[in-house]
């Protein structure tokens, strides 16, 4: 079985790892993105990266992990702000000229979501819902191992879901946006508002909430609400086997898993209380899930 090769671009640093199909990674480069340098630039330092692992052309083809929304037809970024002068860059034909393989792009949350999907805590389901809880909130839906991306590329975008009218307008997103309302950025921002000025993590917010700090709990309860009426009208639109949640929050999901399945429960019709609420599994979800795209457009 031929190896892949995930790449996980970001806005400082590229990885390069060339995986097994189910997820072994046999060799691995890094570098500096040079994200400020320009397209031409980030482009020319990702061949030169691919030069270094052994046999790419030998492999089933090459997917790229990008922050921000795809067009997945043409294989280019539609909003690139970590990386200027990305957008509509041709950046897989050009790897894919180099090296005579398909190369694949798609958004990290996408490809982290694939990764647990195929991989990971949703591994065998047909249908899963994957949400990427840290600074901001991303997700990815991923039915029988294919990652649904919609017309623009922005299916999964679900840090503009509205789950209160209240609130300010931040950056492109909605008033009431559960992003502004849920993410490690909005915790602490409440935390700092309502608690204590020096909080500078949701970790430092949990561990408030875990000594017993009424306002801490609060803070938390407002989060999981509003977080299980995202998951709500995720959950009425696409009914998954599972909701696998990974990023930095969620390494506290002891301390708010269970009052988001209970707030959920409370949101959803009868029928559809059964879902699971999983931790995700995976150390590497970014490159792994990079790998997993010209595994998942093989079948």
């Amino acid at each position: 079985m031929k190896a892949v090769i995930g790449i996980d671009l970001g806005g400082t640093n590229v990885r390069v790892a060339k995986v097994t199909q189910d997820g072994k990674i046999l060799q691995e480069v890094k570098s500096p993105s040079y994200a400020l340098e320009g397209p031409d630039k980030v482009c020319a330092n990702i061949i030169a990266q691919l030069h270094k692992i052994e046999g790419v052309k030998d492999c089933l083809g090459i997917g790229i992990g990008v922050p921000g929304p795809v067009d997945t037809i043409r294989n280019v970024m539609k909003m690139s702000t970590n990386i200027p002068g990305m957008t509509d860059y041709p950046l897989g034909d050009k790897i894919s000229a180099e090296f005579g393989i398909p190369v694949y792009l798609d958004n990290d949350a996408n490809v982290a979501g694939l990764a647990e999907a195929l991989l990971g805590a949703g591994k065998g389901l047909p249908v899963v819902f994957y949400i990427t809880h840290s600074t901001g909130i991303g997700g990815a839906l991923i039915v029988n191992g294919k990652v649904v991306s919609g017309r623009n590329g922005y299916a999964g975008e679900i840090g503009n879901i509205i789950v209160t009218r209240d609130g300010e307008k931040i950056n492109h997103l909605n008033i009431g946006a559960v992003e502004n309302r849920a993410s490690g950025i909005a915790l602490v921002k409440s935390a700092q508002k309502h608690l204590d000025p020096s909080i500078d993590s949701a970790y430092g917010l949990f561990q408030k909430a875990q000594a017993g700090d009424p306002v801490a709990n609060s803070i938390v309860d407002t989060m999981a609400y509003d977080f299980a009426a995202m998951c709500s009208a995720i959950g009425h639109v696409c009914d998954p086997y599972a909701f696998v949640i990974g990023g930095g929050v969620s390494q506290s999901h002891d301390l708010y898993f269970d009052k988001i399945k209970a707030y959920y429960n409370q949101l959803v019709h009868v029928g559809m209380r059964d879902v699971p609420f999983l931790l995700a599994q995976l150390d590497e979800p970014g490159i792994l899930g990079a790998a997993m795209l010209p595994v998942s457009h093989a079948h």
